[in-house]
């Protein structure tokens, strides 16, 4: 008996405008196209992000972009959702502790956030950062993250035993300290950098 070929399921599905995308042999899923994405973002910038350049380093057509995302807001939308779920998973890894020992988890913040990053991750958050100068959707997300960064050691800073106003401007401070660290070069300014940046720790979280 002669077996007959089973179709695809994916063979007979449509965008949204009703119309099987034309030519494309790969469907790639959301998640690979948001991987691509944000590589082009942290490469390109914003404003090399586009559907065709997309398609062309997918090695599909722009009809496979359609079969998943509406338009390329939508692709939008979901790199910056990634970019915030990522954040707020770092933060909270971060800055969880056990009652008693939120001084130490301050210090392992500080260490955490001023070491070396690597240069993807590095580039993507500037990436984010100049895209939110631009787009209200974008400068939106960004302030969400950054106020639950302020927000979660804010609380460490009060269970260590500060006031809150302490707090708050220490927290803004250790921030400001980390990221203005990651921008920097300064390799150079003191042969013991691992003792001065413990200085500059001690100094952040001292009650």
């Amino acid at each position: 008996m002669e077996n007959k070929p089973v179709k695809s399921p994916t063979r007979n599905r449509r965008t949204a405008t009703g119309a099987k995308p034309a030519g494309s042999r790969t469907q790639l899923d959301p998640t690979r196209w948001v991987d691509v994405a944000i590589d082009l973002l942290a490469r390109e910038g914003i404003a090399g992000l586009r559907v065709e350049v997309l398609a062309k380093r997918c090695g599909v057509t722009k009809g496979s972009f359609y079969w998943h995302f509406k338009d390329r807001q939508a692709l939008l939308d979901a790199v910056l959702e990634r970019w915030r779920e990522g954040r707020i998973r770092d933060i909270e890894k971060t800055t969880s502790v056990l009652p008693g020992k939120e001084l130490e988890q301050l210090h392992y913040a500080i260490e955490v956030y001023g070491a070396s990053r690597n240069r993807k991750g590095m580039s993507i958050e500037l990436a984010v950062r100049d895209w939110a100068r631009h787009d209200a959707r974008a400068a939106a997300v960004v302030e969400s993250v950054d106020l639950y960064r302020l927000e979660c050691t804010r609380r460490l800073f009060v269970a260590s035993g500060m006031s809150d106003a302490d707090a708050k401007s220490r927290s803004l401070l250790l921030y400001a300290c980390v990221f203005g660290l990651s921008l920097m070069h300064y390799s150079h300014f003191d042969d013991r950098l691992d003792d001065l940046k413990q200085r500059i720790a001690e100094r952040i979280v001292a009650r």
